[in-house]
Protein backbone atom coordinates (compact mmCIF):
# COMPACT_ATOMS: atom_id res chain seq x y z
CA UNK A 1 0.00 0.00 0.00
CA UNK A 2 1.21 3.29 -1.00
CA UNK A 3 2.65 5.27 1.58
CA UNK A 4 0.08 8.45 0.40
CA UNK A 5 -2.92 6.22 0.84
CA UNK A 6 -1.85 5.04 4.46
CA UNK A 7 -1.22 8.65 5.67
CA UNK A 8 -4.88 9.74 3.84
CA UNK A 9 -6.82 6.66 5.96
CA UNK A 10 -4.93 7.76 9.24
CA UNK A 11 -5.91 11.12 9.12
CA UNK A 12 -9.60 10.47 8.35
CA UNK A 13 -9.45 8.16 10.74
CA UNK A 14 -7.83 10.48 13.62
CA UNK A 15 -10.24 13.50 12.17
CA UNK A 16 -13.06 10.82 12.73
CA UNK A 17 -11.86 10.17 16.46
CA UNK A 18 -11.63 13.48 17.24
CA UNK A 19 -15.33 14.98 15.59
CA UNK A 20 -16.98 11.99 17.60
CA UNK A 21 -14.73 13.48 20.99
CA UNK A 22 -16.05 17.04 20.07
CA UNK A 23 -19.24 15.58 19.17
CA UNK A 24 -20.05 13.87 22.23
CA UNK A 25 -18.80 16.78 24.43
CA UNK A 26 -21.48 18.81 22.54
CA UNK A 27 -24.44 16.38 23.33
CA UNK A 28 -23.27 15.69 26.91
CA UNK A 29 -23.46 19.64 27.62
CA UNK A 30 -27.05 19.58 25.88
CA UNK A 31 -28.01 16.82 27.85
CA UNK A 32 -27.18 18.29 31.02
CA UNK A 33 -28.83 21.90 29.88
CA UNK A 34 -31.83 19.51 29.74
CA UNK A 35 -31.63 18.67 32.96
CA UNK A 36 -31.24 21.74 34.56
CA UNK A 37 -33.90 23.28 32.78
CA UNK A 38 -35.91 20.34 34.29
CA UNK A 39 -34.53 20.21 37.46
CA UNK A 40 -35.13 24.10 37.68
CA UNK A 41 -39.47 24.02 38.42
CA UNK A 42 -38.56 21.88 41.45
CA UNK A 43 -35.48 23.53 42.79
CA UNK A 44 -37.55 27.00 42.88
CA UNK A 45 -41.18 24.95 44.44
CA UNK A 46 -38.70 23.54 47.34
CA UNK A 47 -36.97 26.88 47.47
CA UNK A 48 -40.07 28.76 48.27
CA UNK A 49 -41.02 25.65 50.86
CA UNK A 50 -37.72 26.19 52.51
CA UNK A 51 -37.94 29.80 52.31
CA UNK A 52 -41.77 29.71 54.37
CA UNK A 53 -40.51 27.56 56.89
CA UNK A 54 -37.81 29.83 57.74
CA UNK A 55 -40.17 32.95 57.64
CA UNK A 56 -42.66 30.99 59.84
CA UNK A 57 -43.48 32.58 63.06
CA UNK A 58 -43.42 30.33 66.40
CA UNK A 59 -47.34 30.52 67.65
CA UNK A 60 -46.15 28.36 70.88
CA UNK A 61 -43.91 30.63 73.29
CA UNK A 62 -43.04 29.41 76.69
CA UNK A 63 -44.86 30.92 80.01
CA UNK A 64 -42.86 32.02 82.80
CA UNK A 65 -44.01 29.93 85.83
CA UNK A 66 -42.41 27.41 87.16
CA UNK A 67 -44.87 26.78 90.42
CA UNK A 68 -48.44 25.78 90.98
CA UNK A 69 -51.06 26.31 93.90
CA UNK A 70 -52.36 22.59 93.11
CA UNK A 71 -50.68 19.50 92.23
CA UNK A 72 -52.51 16.43 89.47
CA UNK A 73 -55.20 18.40 88.53
CA UNK A 74 -56.60 18.66 84.86
CA UNK A 75 -59.47 21.18 83.82
CA UNK A 76 -60.67 22.18 80.13
CA UNK A 77 -62.56 25.26 80.26
CA UNK A 78 -65.26 25.21 77.20
CA UNK A 79 -62.18 24.97 74.91
CA UNK A 80 -62.75 24.69 71.11
CA UNK A 81 -60.21 24.28 68.80
CA UNK A 82 -60.03 24.08 65.06
CA UNK A 83 -56.62 23.54 62.81
CA UNK A 84 -54.97 26.34 61.07
CA UNK A 85 -55.65 24.74 57.64
CA UNK A 86 -59.14 24.22 58.58
CA UNK A 87 -62.65 26.04 58.98
CA UNK A 88 -64.11 23.98 61.29
CA UNK A 89 -63.87 23.43 64.99
CA UNK A 90 -62.51 19.80 65.88
CA UNK A 91 -63.57 20.17 69.23
CA UNK A 92 -66.28 22.57 70.58
CA UNK A 93 -66.83 23.68 73.60
CA UNK A 94 -64.98 20.89 75.97
CA UNK A 95 -65.44 21.25 79.64
CA UNK A 96 -64.69 18.45 82.23
CA UNK A 97 -61.79 18.26 85.08
CA UNK A 98 -59.56 15.48 86.63
CA UNK A 99 -58.69 14.90 90.15
CA UNK A 100 -55.57 13.98 91.30
CA UNK A 101 -55.35 10.73 91.53
CA UNK A 102 -58.19 10.07 89.24
CA UNK A 103 -58.78 8.14 86.03
CA UNK A 104 -60.28 9.69 83.25
CA UNK A 105 -60.98 7.89 79.95
CA UNK A 106 -61.98 8.97 76.52
CA UNK A 107 -63.64 7.13 73.54
CA UNK A 108 -65.35 7.71 70.81
CA UNK A 109 -65.37 6.49 67.11
CA UNK A 110 -62.10 7.21 65.35
CA UNK A 111 -61.83 11.24 64.24
CA UNK A 112 -64.01 12.07 67.04
CA UNK A 113 -60.95 14.41 68.15
CA UNK A 114 -59.71 12.34 71.01
CA UNK A 115 -56.25 12.62 70.12
CA UNK A 116 -56.29 15.88 69.62
CA UNK A 117 -57.66 16.52 73.17
CA UNK A 118 -55.29 15.32 74.35
CA UNK A 119 -52.56 17.03 72.77
CA UNK A 120 -53.69 20.32 73.66
CA UNK A 121 -52.68 19.07 77.42
CA UNK A 122 -49.50 18.76 76.49
CA UNK A 123 -49.32 21.75 74.46
CA UNK A 124 -48.69 20.24 71.16
CA UNK A 125 -51.36 23.25 70.34
CA UNK A 126 -52.88 25.96 71.98
CA UNK A 127 -56.70 26.24 72.11
CA UNK A 128 -58.54 28.31 69.76
CA UNK A 129 -61.04 29.20 72.75
CA UNK A 130 -61.10 28.26 76.49
CA UNK A 131 -58.21 27.48 78.72
CA UNK A 132 -56.67 24.05 79.67
CA UNK A 133 -55.56 24.06 83.21
CA UNK A 134 -52.92 21.79 84.58
CA UNK A 135 -52.16 22.14 88.47
CA UNK A 136 -54.90 25.13 88.38
CA UNK A 137 -52.65 27.03 85.67
CA UNK A 138 -53.27 27.83 82.14
CA UNK A 139 -50.45 25.46 80.34
CA UNK A 140 -49.77 28.55 78.09
CA UNK A 141 -48.56 30.23 81.55
CA UNK A 142 -46.04 27.75 82.53
CA UNK A 143 -42.45 27.54 81.24
CA UNK A 144 -41.54 24.48 78.72
CA UNK A 145 -39.63 22.29 81.22
CA UNK A 146 -41.87 23.06 83.90
CA UNK A 147 -45.10 21.82 81.85
CA UNK A 148 -43.18 18.67 80.53
CA UNK A 149 -42.05 17.61 84.17
CA UNK A 150 -45.64 17.40 85.25
CA UNK A 151 -47.26 15.44 82.58
CA UNK A 152 -45.78 11.95 80.82
CA UNK A 153 -47.46 11.72 77.81
CA UNK A 154 -47.13 8.09 76.07
CA UNK A 155 -47.94 8.50 72.10
CA UNK A 156 -50.70 6.69 69.86
CA UNK A 157 -47.55 5.34 68.05
CA UNK A 158 -44.93 4.42 70.18
CA UNK A 159 -41.13 5.77 69.47
CA UNK A 160 -38.01 4.58 69.89
CA UNK A 161 -34.95 6.05 69.39
CA UNK A 162 -31.16 3.98 68.53
CA UNK A 163 -29.36 2.98 71.58
CA UNK A 164 -30.47 0.84 74.03
CA UNK A 165 -32.92 -0.49 76.52
CA UNK A 166 -31.58 1.66 79.41
CA UNK A 167 -31.43 4.68 77.08
CA UNK A 168 -34.34 4.78 75.72
CA UNK A 169 -36.46 4.73 79.38
CA UNK A 170 -34.53 7.50 80.50
CA UNK A 171 -34.36 9.60 77.29
CA UNK A 172 -34.70 13.50 78.11
CA UNK A 173 -34.70 15.02 81.23
CA UNK A 174 -37.02 14.45 84.29
CA UNK A 175 -37.76 14.66 88.00
CA UNK A 176 -37.61 10.59 88.15
CA UNK A 177 -34.40 8.78 89.12
CA UNK A 178 -31.66 7.79 86.58
CA UNK A 179 -30.15 4.50 88.25
CA UNK A 180 -30.73 1.08 86.95
CA UNK A 181 -32.99 0.78 89.70
CA UNK A 182 -35.25 3.13 88.55
CA UNK A 183 -35.13 1.90 85.14
CA UNK A 184 -35.98 -1.90 86.47
CA UNK A 185 -38.90 -0.59 88.75
CA UNK A 186 -40.43 1.38 85.40
CA UNK A 187 -40.14 -1.54 83.01
CA UNK A 188 -41.38 -4.12 86.12
CA UNK A 189 -44.50 -1.62 85.98
CA UNK A 190 -45.05 -1.18 81.85
CA UNK A 191 -44.75 -5.42 82.01
CA UNK A 192 -41.57 -5.13 79.49
CA UNK A 193 -38.99 -7.11 82.45
CA UNK A 194 -40.83 -10.77 81.26
CA UNK A 195 -38.92 -9.97 77.70
CA UNK A 196 -35.99 -7.17 78.97
CA UNK A 197 -34.93 -10.38 81.66
CA UNK A 198 -34.94 -12.89 78.94
CA UNK A 199 -32.13 -10.75 76.72
CA UNK A 200 -28.55 -11.42 77.44
CA UNK A 201 -27.79 -8.14 77.56
CA UNK A 202 -30.40 -7.00 79.70
CA UNK A 203 -30.89 -3.18 79.61
CA UNK A 204 -27.76 -3.17 77.41
CA UNK A 205 -29.80 -4.41 74.85
CA UNK A 206 -29.52 -2.69 71.50
CA UNK A 207 -32.73 -1.20 69.98
CA UNK A 208 -32.64 0.06 66.31
CA UNK A 209 -33.80 3.34 65.51
CA UNK A 210 -37.44 3.38 65.49
CA UNK A 211 -37.37 0.01 67.56
CA UNK A 212 -37.68 -2.20 64.37
CA UNK A 213 -35.88 -4.91 66.31
CA UNK A 214 -38.89 -5.52 68.73
CA UNK A 215 -42.48 -6.41 68.32
CA UNK A 216 -45.41 -3.88 68.18
CA UNK A 217 -46.30 -4.84 71.83
CA UNK A 218 -42.37 -4.89 72.93
CA UNK A 219 -42.13 -0.88 71.78
CA UNK A 220 -45.65 -0.18 73.16
CA UNK A 221 -44.28 -1.24 76.64
CA UNK A 222 -41.08 0.38 76.82
CA UNK A 223 -42.20 3.70 75.68
CA UNK A 224 -44.86 3.46 78.35
CA UNK A 225 -42.27 2.78 80.76
CA UNK A 226 -40.07 5.86 79.47
CA UNK A 227 -43.11 8.19 80.34
CA UNK A 228 -43.54 6.17 84.30
CA UNK A 229 -39.63 6.45 84.63
CA UNK A 230 -40.17 10.80 84.52
CA UNK A 231 -42.59 10.27 88.05
CA UNK A 232 -44.73 12.60 86.74
CA UNK A 233 -47.63 13.94 88.53
CA UNK A 234 -49.99 13.56 85.10
CA UNK A 235 -50.33 10.54 82.95
CA UNK A 236 -51.82 10.63 79.23
CA UNK A 237 -51.75 7.65 77.53
CA UNK A 238 -53.26 7.98 73.84
CA UNK A 239 -54.34 4.61 72.77
CA UNK A 240 -50.78 3.45 74.34
CA UNK A 241 -52.91 -0.28 75.01
CA UNK A 242 -53.99 -0.90 71.72
CA UNK A 243 -51.05 -3.45 71.20
CA UNK A 244 -51.38 -5.41 74.19
CA UNK A 245 -53.10 -8.49 74.69
CA UNK A 246 -56.11 -8.35 77.39
CA UNK A 247 -54.16 -9.92 80.16
CA UNK A 248 -50.98 -7.69 79.71
CA UNK A 249 -53.26 -4.68 79.82
CA UNK A 250 -54.93 -5.72 82.92
CA UNK A 251 -51.84 -6.11 84.38
CA UNK A 252 -50.48 -3.01 83.48
CA UNK A 253 -53.72 -1.09 84.60
CA UNK A 254 -53.66 -3.07 88.51
CA UNK A 255 -49.74 -1.96 88.69
CA UNK A 256 -51.01 1.20 88.04
CA UNK A 257 -53.46 1.22 90.77
CA UNK A 258 -51.23 -0.05 92.88
CA UNK A 259 -47.96 1.86 92.34
CA UNK A 260 -49.35 5.04 91.17
CA UNK A 261 -52.16 5.45 92.81
CA UNK A 262 -51.68 9.59 93.61
CA UNK A 263 -51.01 10.40 89.90
CA UNK A 264 -54.02 11.35 87.67
CA UNK A 265 -54.68 9.24 84.14
CA UNK A 266 -56.09 10.67 81.31
CA UNK A 267 -56.58 7.72 78.81
CA UNK A 268 -57.09 7.40 75.50
CA UNK A 269 -59.25 4.06 74.27
CA UNK A 270 -60.85 2.13 72.21
CA UNK A 271 -60.95 -0.56 73.90
CA UNK A 272 -64.10 -0.50 76.34
CA UNK A 273 -62.33 -3.11 78.44
CA UNK A 274 -59.44 -1.11 79.22
CA UNK A 275 -61.46 1.69 80.81
CA UNK A 276 -64.93 0.55 81.97
CA UNK A 277 -62.94 1.01 86.11
CA UNK A 278 -62.28 4.58 85.04
CA UNK A 279 -63.60 6.68 87.57
CA UNK A 280 -65.00 8.86 85.00
CA UNK A 281 -65.43 8.28 80.96
CA UNK A 282 -65.72 11.03 78.45
CA UNK A 283 -67.42 10.26 75.31
CA UNK A 284 -66.70 11.83 72.28
CA UNK A 285 -68.73 12.20 69.28
CA UNK A 286 -67.86 14.64 66.54
CA UNK A 287 -65.35 16.99 68.57
CA UNK A 288 -68.41 17.03 71.05
CA UNK A 289 -68.85 15.23 74.46
CA UNK A 290 -72.18 13.50 74.18
CA UNK A 291 -71.79 11.86 77.40
CA UNK A 292 -69.72 11.46 80.82
CA UNK A 293 -70.40 9.33 83.71
CA UNK A 294 -69.07 5.77 84.91
CA UNK A 295 -69.73 2.60 82.91
CA UNK A 296 -73.29 1.41 84.33
CA UNK A 297 -74.40 5.42 83.62
CA UNK A 298 -73.55 5.50 80.42
CA UNK A 299 -74.46 2.26 79.35
CA UNK A 300 -77.70 3.65 81.03
CA UNK A 301 -78.03 7.21 79.48
CA UNK A 302 -75.05 7.39 76.52
CA UNK A 303 -76.53 5.89 73.21
CA UNK A 304 -73.32 6.17 71.58
CA UNK A 305 -71.58 4.29 74.21
CA UNK A 306 -74.38 1.97 74.53
CA UNK A 307 -73.51 1.35 70.63
CA UNK A 308 -69.65 1.20 71.45
CA UNK A 309 -70.27 -1.13 74.31
CA UNK A 310 -72.59 -3.42 72.09
CA UNK A 311 -70.15 -3.53 69.46
CA UNK A 312 -67.49 -4.74 71.91
CA UNK A 313 -69.23 -6.62 74.72
CA UNK A 314 -70.78 -9.92 75.14
CA UNK A 315 -74.62 -9.60 75.97
CA UNK A 316 -72.98 -11.42 79.79
CA UNK A 317 -70.48 -8.62 80.20
CA UNK A 318 -72.78 -6.03 79.49
CA UNK A 319 -75.55 -7.58 82.28
CA UNK A 320 -72.45 -7.60 84.34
Amino acid sequence: MPAADTALRLTTFSNVVVFGTYATYVIMSIMMMVMIIMLMPAAQVSAQRINEVLDTQVSLREGTLTDAPEQGTVEFRDVSFRYPSSGKDVLEHISFQAKKGETVALIGATGSGKTTLVSLLARFYDATEGQVLVDGVDVRDYTFRALYDRVGYVTQKAVLFSGDIRSNVLFGESRGGDTDEDVRRALALAQASEFVDKLPEGLDAPIAQGGTNVSGGQKQRLSIARALARAPEILVFDDSFSALDLRTDAKLRAGLDRELGDATRIIVAQRIGSIRNADKIIVLDEGKIVGTGTHEELLRDCPTYREIARSQLSSEELDA
